[in-house]
């Protein structure tokens, strides 16, 4: 059970936490199973409503953004719809990444029966930070390759990285559907890993009330933290 999430950042009306890997942000028809949200943890941890102002996926961890009233919440929804929050992402994926590569690829985001629906354009800049060869067995290749990346959407869609990492053939290890389940299962029984290997860094936004710019950065997590360490020997 989680009691308490970590907090990165604080005022009278906004609050960012470092949101764990595996946790749904509000309650989804999807997930019926699941008891605990970072809403209700965040609600119940600071006595009052709080607003989620964005989304991260359930499997994504880190910099998580909530209004603490409904002004603010309408103010920083506008910014996010109208891509004014800049919002930075670490991922390690599979093979050797180009140094830099603008993704624009259009995605379709399905409605609520599953069908697709129209195209919508998604636009992601990617900057490779490190590739690493380990001498892992896979396949028909005596060693693997990997990257870390860092990942900057300048639209909003759903899954938008994690689908766009898949389209260059660079996945996200630990993803599921869009990654490869080949190295999910490899990283699970080599290294005991099945965490997606995605991690929101760093938002920043200007201030509604004030006007300041507001940069939040959020450390990884205990998994990502490992597997960095697993891999490229080393932390960011």
């Amino acid at each position: 059970m989680t009691e308490s999430l970590p907090i990165l950042y604080q005022t009278e009306t906004l609050v960012a936490v470092n949101k764990p890997h595996g946790l749904l942000v509000h309650r989804s028809p999807i997930a019926s199973d699941v008891s605990e949200f970072a809403v209700q943890i965040l609600r119940d941890q600071l006595g009052q409503r709080v607003y989620p102002v964005h989304r991260l996926d359930r499997k994504t961890g880190g910099v998580l953004l909530f209004a603490l009233t409904e002004a603010m919440n309408s103010a920083m929804q506008v910014q996010f719809a109208e891509g004014q929050v800049d919002k930075t992402y670490l991922a390690i994926v599979r093979g050797y990444t180009p140094d830099t590569q603008t993704i624009d690829y259009p995605l379709r985001r399905d409605d609520d029966n599953g069908r697709p629906g129209p195209l919508q354009e998604a636009v992601t800049h990617l900057r490779t930070l490190r590739r690493t060869e380990i001498p892992l067995a896979h396949g028909k290749h005596t060693t693997s390759r990997y990257s870390l990346v860092e990942l900057t959407p300048t639209t909003g869609r759903m899954h938008q990285l994690r689908k766009h990492m898949a389209h260059i053939m660079h996945p996200i290890i630990g993803d599921r559907p869009h990654g490869c389940n080949k190295q999910n299962k490899l990283f699970l029984e080599q290294f005991g890993m099945n965490t997606m290997l995605l991690h929101a860094s760093r938002i920043e936004f200007r201030h509604p009330d004030t006007g300041e710019s507001v940069a939040i950065e959020a450390p990884i997590q205990a998994e990502f933290a490992r597997m960095l360490q697993t891999l490229f020997e080393g932390t960011i």
